[in-house]
């Protein structure tokens, strides 16, 4: 048995702490890595190799000008193939092998998921590829964030510029028969009542390439003023407005974020000529006297860049401003001093990646744009003023 007098015992402990002191202070000096399980493979790749290169060029711009109070920021990965499996298991993997308090996931299914670790945890933060109206929820969600509105408030915003537009029009809902597509249905129901609206039909099809005359011929005897479509990236999108325009309806059709990239529609041809909806970042191409960062993702990415790029980018952002604040603080990088710092983000300027001042009052950035395709020149362009449903 050690015989420790009281003496030995305080200059023990004392080295003791200064060795943790030292240890945690070397800790404080490493990188700051975000981990990411990123679909780069599979169904949803398109979204995850863009989302990929946005977070990357933005750990560049913040890496080239000194990084974090001297600390760079990395980014950790591995592809999950879109699937929810995978993901956790990349969740794992890198948190073993790295410090992380920061995470990107890649669905819906992954961060309810990986939710329950992320409580009992409570050492990050994650963003990621879903604005699912359910993770907009800080108190069954306390350590999500999402770079843009849910899903559920995307279509508030289209409903607001819809009742600007035509008072009182006649709406139909399109969506898919998944827990994305049906998200916003009723919430939408709310806002639509609460403006005026009329939804004069709801009409639910399987995702994907589907045969959708039925469908079509439910929107010839609503005769709708605007057809708004969630759920889906492309199709049957093109054949539903093909039909539609091939009975002479003159409805207006909108979709939400992810059907909103220009590249998707461009083998569609003039069918998609006009179609409508709403976008939380600009464009890449888009030409804005007060959108610095846009040329220099322009600089940095001569060629264009997809929607996915600019939700990475603005997440990317997000994480390393929390970080930043974090640490100014002086205070230790965990949930709920980094989710505590991004709740503090009020009137933050993104460059013009977002047209206006930002603020994060829950877990998600209920701001955005309507754009409507031009399919002569293959662009999104900006038909509305920037909608907040914070004002």
């Amino acid at each position: 048995m050690f015989n420790v007098t009281k003496r030995s015992f305080i200059g023990l402990m004392a080295g003791v702490s200064m060795t943790l002191l030292t240890s945690g202070a070397m800790a404080d000096d490493g990188d700051i890595v975000i981990g990411g399980s990123l679909p780069l493979t599979g169904v949803f790749a398109f979204a995850g190799v863009a989302i990929e290169a946005g977070m990357q060029d933005y750990i560049s711009i913040v890496n080239e000008a000194g990084g974090i109070d001297g600390r760079k920021v990395r980014l950790a990965y591995e592809d999950t193939g879109y699937k929810v499996d995978q993901s956790v298991a990349v969740f794992n993997k890198l948190t073993s092998q790295e410090d992380i308090h920061l995470y990107y996931g890649d669905s819906t299914g992954f961060a309810k998921t990986i939710a329950p670790e992320l409580a009992r945890k409570q050492s990050m933060i994650m963003g990621g590829a879903s604005f699912a109206s359910e993770l907009n929820d800080p108190e069954a969600f306390p350590y999500t964030f999402m770079a843009g509105p849910d899903y559920s408030e995307m279509f508030s915003i289209l409903l607001e510029y819809i009742a600007k537009e035509k008072p009182g029009a006649k709406i139909v809902l399109v969506n898919s028969d998944s827990e994305f597509g049906r998200d916003p249905i009723e919430p939408a129901r709310a806002k639509a009542a609460e403006l005026g609206l009329n939804i004069v039909e709801e009409i639910i099809t399987p995702p994907g390439s589907v045969d959708v005359s039925t469908e079509v011929l439910k929107l010839r005897r609503a005769q709708p003023d605007y057809t708004l479509f969630h759920g889906y990236i492309l199709a049957p999108l093109p054949e539903f407005m093909t039909q539609a325009k091939e009975l002479g309806l003159t409805t207006k059709f909108m979709g939400t974020f992810w059907s909103m990239d220009s590249s998707i529609w461009a083998s569609s041809g003039d069918v998609a000529d006009g179609f409508m909806g709403v976008m939380p970042y600009r464009y890449y191409y888009d030409d804005a006297a007060d959108a610095p960062m846009l040329d220099r993702i322009r600089a940095m990415r001569p060629e264009y860049q997809a929607t996915g790029y600019m939700q990475g980018f603005v997440t990317a952002m997000l994480m390393v401003e929390a970080s930043k604040r974090v640490i100014e603080a002086g205070d230790e990088l965990n949930g709920a001093t980094l989710k505590t710092a991004l709740n503090t983000i009020k009137d933050f300027d993104t460059g013009g990646v977002i047209g206006v001042p930002i603020s994060i009052p829950g877990n998600s950035i209920p701001v955005g744009r309507v754009y409507q395709y031009d399919s002569s020149a293959q662009k999104m362009l900006p038909v509305s003023d920037w909608i907040s449903l914070q004002e």
